[in-house]
């Protein structure tokens, strides 16, 4: 529970941050006309994904907990291009895909680690 609440958190604040920074955009997203994010993602997809993700890294070890982090976060840059295509989400020009990799590899890898620790693991 305290790994989905900072992933929710983090997930929030980063995106408040970029979004006022102009870097991205949820043209479509839930209460447009009070939030600059889409709430729905930061509060609801983000902590389950978050919660799923960990309770498979819990059965990884090693090289395979780290390939699999890195799968993820090609994953999340390539789902990011496809939302793209579908509206739901727009880059300023300067953006890069590979920001959105080492992001997301970072996020996860430190919600990971909050994980463990919270647990006495590692």
């Amino acid at each position: 529970m305290p790994a989905m609440l900072l992933a929710s958190l983090l997930g929030t604040y980063l995106d408040l941050y970029f979004t006022g920074k102009g870097m991205y955009a949820f043209p479509l997203r839930p209460f447009s006309d009070i939030f600059t994010i889409n709430i729905l993602f930061t509060l609801a997809v983000l902590p389950v994904f978050m919660i799923s993700l960990l309770k498979i890294m819990e059965n990884l070890t090693g090289w395979f907990r780290g390939m699999f982090v890195l799968a993820i976060s090609i994953a999340m840059a390539a789902a990011e291009k496809m939302a793209e295509s579908f509206g739901m989400f727009v880059h300023a020009e300067n953006w890069h895909h590979l920001y959105t990799f080492i992001g997301y590899f970072l996020f996860i890898g430190l919600i990971a680690a909050f994980h463990g620790w919270m647990n006495g693991n590692r």
